[in-house]
């Protein structure tokens, strides 16, 4: 009986030892799956764009229900969901995929209340916030404005957590890079 007693102790201390480390395994895969999803809508509007020969728009959005695209969305630069659109989607997001009624959607990801540890936040090539990106039949950025860096980063910022960045180039590449990596030749680095 001591012996069983002393093995779930040993059982219990070394899971107590474990948690910090899953805890942040978990917050590092929410944020990976937020950034991949983001980069999938991108690469989606972009190729929509050349197989359509006209602008498609990809636009960060909130919603009220994080699992639940409705007509509640708004585009914001911190937007953790998503919309491929011809036409601007605010107000509008819980229309069906159709080419016929605005805003024309193509595409849409409601990221859900999962990934709610996960801060999104879009920037211009000037500095300033941004929330949508238009593709021109090229593939190439349209519009100034657009969305040139997606940060995704841990609600709270610490060492521990991952931060992913999404880079959107003028020619119409979109690349996942980690900004803590500082080595040149590291393929992660931005």
């Amino acid at each position: 009986m001591v012996e069983l007693i002393v093995v779930l102790v040993l059982l219990l201390f070394l899971a107590m030892m474990a948690v910090p480390s899953v805890q942040v395994w978990i917050r590092n895969t929410q944020i990976r799956n937020t950034a991949t999803s983001i980069q999938a809508g991108l690469q989606r509007a972009r190729a929509e764009a050349m197989r359509r020969n006209e602008v498609v728009r990809f636009s960060l959005v909130t919603l009220g229900n994080p699992g639940l695209m409705d007509n509640s969305c708004a585009v914001a630069e911190n937007g953790l969901s998503w919309v491929v659109s011809l036409d601007d989607p605010a107000g509008k997001c819980g229309e069906a995929v159709s080419d016929a009624t605005a805003p024309r959607m193509i595409d849409s990801h409601a990221t859900g209340g999962t990934s709610k540890a996960a801060k999104v936040l879009g920037t211009a090539a000037n500095g300033e916030d941004a929330a949508q990106v238009l593709f021109d039949g090229f593939g190439r950025v349209t519009g100034a404005g657009s969305i040139s860096v997606v940060d995704i980063d841990n609600e709270t910022p610490g060492d521990d957590y991952r931060a992913l960045r999404i880079m959107v180039g003028l020619g119409g590449t979109v690349r996942m890079c980690e900004p803590k990596v500082s080595t040149v030749s590291d393929p992660r680095a931005c």
